[in-house]
């Protein structure tokens, strides 16, 4: 580590003058800052901790009935808190071990769009609204790539709202040291059609799978999408498997989420 300054806010307004410093950066959880900062892959020189900021945290219905999850609002709130979502909750409470659902965030998760991260794939995977201290964006424009977003410099994620789907489920083959998702599907059914999102397969971070949805939309069950297939190229491939192995992983967990759903 090195020497650096923090700021702790406790509203959105001092958040946003902090972060309008020079080389400030924000601090939701700190479970992939914190590394980073250890490693000396980042190096601000004033750290802006959000955890203080009250408004930004909590989950309620919103009045078109979605789910709206506060972006200070941690993995650990989100699995006990999100019953109106099961999906989601269950997604949240099987993320990292209980240190890290009691510290991280799911807007830093989000923000951070880490390939193998889960929230990612259930943000893509309801349409959900990401709502920051400028705008409101769609989750079809949020991820950009791995470890990229649409979020400008000193945007904060305020919360992010749930569209709730008549049937959904996660599935996640986990990488079992980090728990992190080798490959995650998203599966959700609205009464407009399915989505699909896949995390911790591709190199270019979470995406839809759109020949599965079309699929899917049109008989939602297992069966629907057991002649389909991804390619390998363009996907992960390292010590934990391959891109073909991945892309194999794909199909096999959006069965399953289907099946769990249904």
């Amino acid at each position: 580590m090195y020497a650096f300054d923090i700021d702790r806010p406790t509203t959105i307004a001092d958040a946003i003058k902090a972060l309008g410093t020079e080389e400030a950066q924000a601090l939701g959880g700190g479970q992939t800052l914190i590394p980073s900062l250890k490693q000396r892959l980042a190096a601000p020189a004033t750290l802006v901790c959000l955890s203080g900021i009250a408004e930004i945290k909590g989950i309620c219905t919103g009045d078109d009935g979605a789910l709206c999850v506060g972006g200070g609002t941690t993995h650990s709130d989100v699995a006990t808190g999100a019953g109106a979502y099961p999906a989601l909750a269950a997604l949240a409470a099987n993320i990292g071990d209980p240190a890290v659902r009691n510290r991280g965030t799911i807007g830093g998760s989000v923000a951070n769009n880490d390939p193998s991260a889960c929230y990612p794939a259930a943000v893509l995977g309801s349409g959900a609204t990401v709502v920051t201290t400028n705008r409101k964006i769609a989750a079809d424009d949020f991820f950009e790539g791995m470890f990229t977003t649409s979020l400008e410099d000193g945007e904060i994620i305020t919360e992010v709202r749930f569209p709730v789907p008549e049937k959904a489920n996660y599935q996640k083959f986990e990488q079992p040291a980090s728990r992190f998702a080798l490959v995650g599907v998203f599966v959700a059914k609205y009464a407009d059609g399915v989505r699909v999102a896949v995390t911790g397969a591709s190199e270019d971070g979470v995406f839809r799978w759109s020949a599965a949805e079309a699929a899917l939309t049109s008989d939602f069950s297992p069966g629907a999408v057991e002649g389909l297939s991804l390619p390998g190229d363009g996907m992960i491939s390292d010590m934990h498997g391959s891109g073909d192995y991945r892309a194999h992983l794909v199909g096999v967990l959006t069965r399953r989420a289907v099946a769990a759903a249904g």
